[in-house]
């Protein structure tokens, strides 16, 4: 068996950092809550991916052999994530006149792009939501008789039947369940669809025959049922933003106690997953961060306006999955730059082959990163050592570049798979092609080189006008950046 080294993760349900104890021995089974793919995803919903990246990278690095699972939502969301409201996917082919079939086969094609541009590794599975149904029923039929009770609207779990209902979201009372739906006739103001009934009369582009009449599940019983069937419970780890720390993991929690047993969360284990783990928010002052604003922040657009995908990743890596991290145009600049910098080295080492990471220099560096790594995921400590490697002098290349390569296997920066010239800022609105730009910086170079300095100037203005910024003797030696 692999040797697996200790990492230290944080749990959501005790609060605390505590050692990573596989359930089994040298395997990490790991699932992370999806897209509904109703709508592209934002730029904040992308950092949950990054994040669950990052941790299924420090998974294998430390090794384990990592399953990593997941899923894609495309029915059971509704439009408030605390069951009120009509299902996202319908209201979603209404407004465009579609098949709800064509409306997940396109966001979720988005969304595996998004995946692709921010280099995130594929999971073992993705799990499809509308693949599951017959053992969503299964699963509702397995806990009904105890833990459910109907009503004329679907039927609905008791949260009382369970114990410590609510610990993940530290929410013990009624003020606390605010965003619950009220539903009359439900017993606790917590309790939440297990299966909604199609209202008489209507007709919904996705629905089911059930026990409980026709109709489709709710969306807290997707990723129990995916999540146990996929990785058995109790699996290793459970990951998704903080928003769902609140209500969608809570009720998961009470589905699985109610499958397994119901015990109380004081074993954390009962809960269905060993770790819960959550990334906290991106936070974007202007508002753009929802979807209802129009042009709302994805990937696409930072893609449209210029900025590579990867300086986004780095941007994420720059702070600790669970703080807020703001948003800002210059910060995604500056991070592009902190990138291109590290890139400039990597590509400096030509085609070197990789040799022992073990120098004696880098010894220190090496024990920083694994030791920020392996304290629950440190990336901003982890990649001030990177640049320390990067910065190292008389180290031989090929020991420097698999000390590189190492520690890119978990940062997931494709460092030796991106050039500089491909952090250009260069929006898609630009009216001047690379080929035209170089041609002038040619011109123009010649120019200087014969101190020629009007025609210079002129060639400068030229590029300006098109929205060409030249930069004479940038550092980086970026040459030009289209503003």
């Amino acid at each position: 068996m692999t040797e697996t080294k200790s990492l230290t993760l944080f749990n959501s349900l005790t609060r605390q950092l505590e050692p990573f104890q596989p359930v089994h021995a040298g395997e990490a089974r790991v699932y992370s809550c999806g897209p509904t793919v109703y709508n592209y995803p934002h730029i904040g919903n992308m950092r949950a991916y990054v994040f669950a990246d990052i941790l299924g990278r420090t998974l294998s690095h430390a090794g384990y052999k990592l399953t990593h699972v997941i899923n894609i939502t495309d029915v059971g969301h509704l439009t408030d994530d605390a069951d009120a409201g009509e299902d996202k996917m319908e209201k979603m082919a209404r407004t465009q006149a579609q098949s709800i079939w064509d409306i997940a086969a396109h966001y979720t094609q988005a969304y595996w792009a998004d995946i692709k541009a921010l280099n995130i590794r594929q999971p073992a599975k993705w799990s499809i939501a509308t693949d599951y149904v017959p053992q969503m029923i299964e699963f509702a039929e397995k806990i009904a008789p105890n833990h459910c009770y109907e009503l004329e609207s679907g039927l609905y779990f008791d949260v009382s039947t369970v114990s410590d209902y609510g610990r993940l979201a530290r929410a013990v009372t009624d003020e606390g369940e605010g965003r619950i739906e009220a539903v009359e006739g439900k017993r606790n103001a917590a309790d939440f669809a297990i299966w909604r009934k199609t209202p008489a009369g209507e007709k919904r582009q996705m629905e089911w025959d059930s026990p409980w009449g026709r109709g489709a599940p709710g969306w807290h019983l997707e990723c129990s049922v995916m999540s146990g069937d996929l990785l058995g419970f109790p699996f290793d780890i459970h990951t998704g933003g903080i928003d769902h720390r609140e209500i969608h993991h809570p009720n998961e929690i009470a589905q699985n106690q109610a499958f397994c047993c119901t015990n109380g969360l004081d074993v954390p284990a009962n809960s269905g997953a060993k770790l819960w783990m959550h990334n906290n928010f991106l936070v974007e002052r202007s508002g753009k961060m929802s979807k209802s604003s129009g042009e709302f922040l994805r990937l696409q657009l930072l893609i449209d306006k210029g900025y590579h995908p990867l300086g986004y990743r780095m941007m994420c890596l720059q702070a600790h999955y669970r703080s807020e991290l703001e948003f800002s145009w210059e910060g995604l600049a500056a991070a592009l730059v902190r990138l291109k910098r590290m890139i400039m080295v990597v590509e400096r080492l030509g085609d070197v082959e990789p040799g022992d990471a073990r120098h004696p220099k880098l010894a220190p560096m090496l024990e920083t990163f694994e030791k920020a790594i392996g304290e629950d995921l440190n990336t901003a400590v982890a990649l001030t050592a990177l640049e320390e490697v990067l910065a190292a002098k008389k180290v031989d290349p090929g020991a420097k570049r698999a000390a590189i390569e190492a520690m890119d296997s978990v940062l997931g920066l494709d460092l030796f798979g991106t050039g500089r010239a491909d952090l250009r800022i260069r929006p898609k609105t630009a009216e001047i092609t690379e080929a035209e730009i170089e041609d002038v910086l040619v011109r123009r170079k010649a120019a200087r080189a014969e101190k020629d300095f009007a025609t210079s100037d002129a060639l400068r203005d030229e590029l300006a006008a098109k929205g060409v910024e030249a930069m004479d003797g940038d550092p980086l030696g970026w040459e030009w950046k289209l503003g």
